[in-house]
């Protein structure tokens, strides 16, 4: 995608070889910045702090980390190192696990002196990856705004969606906003209401952000406003993303889906999920009761970032000295709520057999001992 006009990526290899490079995401949307990993410590800190989020890009942050842990030592105990130190940094995104396996499967049996430059290798292909999966994403979703958008005959298009999955959750593209750049791009007349997203306001700092940078007519909501809308016919359809899908298709994703998962169902407004593959968890099957639920730190509900009349960016309290504060960052939606996951392969029903038929290889679950080095 494009910032002020210039093509960027949510993270890359700098120009000297010897690091990669992120958009510092917790400065958006009033600051732009950019922040150079150099080590495994920084990316394990960009990926815990959320200076880079959303799924695939923590994957792809993760395998860029293995590759700068090897630069330094390319021995076994390293590698194991860049594993249990990465794998810890965020419990929700099966992206991360995913990432990580890939890359241990990359690395582990080569001679240490090869290491590295494997580790660079695998890791730019699950970035490219991600970057051809969002497209194919896009694609299919697309075919379902313009369904909509035939109906409608030249009214607009009005999409919820909530939090950011956007391509600055992923790579580049997206993976809910990749169906609704390719209709804006292609001239339908799309709109969309970002719900704000507490408690990180990732709605609307980080989508708002990014489809204001590419002219897609938005407007930001509370999130408790999804509901009326649908109530009067103002939301034609939900496409969310998601951090993890189980292989019966339950969705786990920021806190407050699941709410907007069932004002879709009693309204009739179909409610969609945009994922890539890596993204379905094929060994936990109950997403209410086997996916472990982040719970973060108190003082992202407690206090408010924002930018003051005469420019500061300052942070306020906005709750009482002494109330305690609970911070859960996700919740389920259960797949009798979706109607349907839009993956790079189609339009799926949230099923274990359309999961399986759609993604074969994926459906065998990889032996816990594949973590080994050897």
């Amino acid at each position: 995608m494009k910032i002020d006009g210039k093509q960027m990526r949510t993270i890359w290899v700098e120009s000297d070889g010897t690091g990669a490079g992120i958009i510092d995401q917790t400065h958006l949307p009033h600051r732009f910045a950019t922040v150079r990993l150099a080590t495994l410590e920084d990316a394990a800190r960009a990926i815990k702090t959320m200076q880079v989020r959303g799924a695939p890009l923590i994957g792809a942050a993760a395998a860029y980390g293995v590759w700068l842990a090897l630069r330094a030592d390319q021995s076994d105990e390293a590698l194991e190192r860049s594993y249990s130190t990465l794998i810890a940094t965020r419990p929700t995104a099966i992206n991360l696990k995913w990432a990580l396996d890939e890359m241990l499967a990359a690395v582990r049996n080569r001679p240490r002196a090869e290491r590295a430059e494997a580790a660079l290798r695998r890791a730019n292909e699950i970035a490219e990856e991600d970057v051809v999966i969002n497209q194919a994403i896009g694609r299919h979703g697309l075919e379902l705004i313009e369904e909509v958008a035939a109906k409608k005959r030249g009214e607009r298009v009005n999409v919820l969606t909530h939090c950011n999955a956007g391509w600055l959750a992923t790579v580049d593209w997206g993976t809910a906003t990749a169906p609704i750049y390719l209709a804006h791009d292609k001239g339908l007349p799309i709109h969309v209401f970002a719900d704000e997203t507490r408690p990180r306001n990732q709605g609307a700092s980080l989508t708002a952000w990014e489809l204001g940078h590419h002219g897609v007519p938005h407007t930001v909501i509370p999130d408790n406003t999804g509901g009326h809308l649908m109530q009067h016919g103002l939301v034609d359809m939900v496409i969310v993303g998601t951090d993890r899908v189980t292989a019966q298709g339950d969705v786990c994703n920021k806190i407050g889906t699941y709410l907007k998962a069932l004002a879709a169902h009693d309204n009739g407004v179909p409610f969609y999920v945009a994922l890539p593959s890596p993204t379905i968890d094929f060994s936990v099957s109950d997403g209410l009761t086997e996916i472990p639920i982040e719970q973060r730190a108190a003082d992202e509900v407690a206090t408010m970032t924002g930018k003051t009349a005469d420019g500061r960016i300052e942070t306020v309290q906005i709750v009482p000295d002494g109330s305690p504060v609970a911070n859960y960052a996700f919740d389920v939606t259960p797949a009798r709520l979706v109607t349907g996951l839009i993956t790079e392969r189609g339009v799926l029903a949230a099923n274990r057999a359309a999961l399986a038929q759609a993604f074969p290889e994926r459906a065998e679950v990889r032996p816990k001992s594949a973590r080994k080095v050897s």
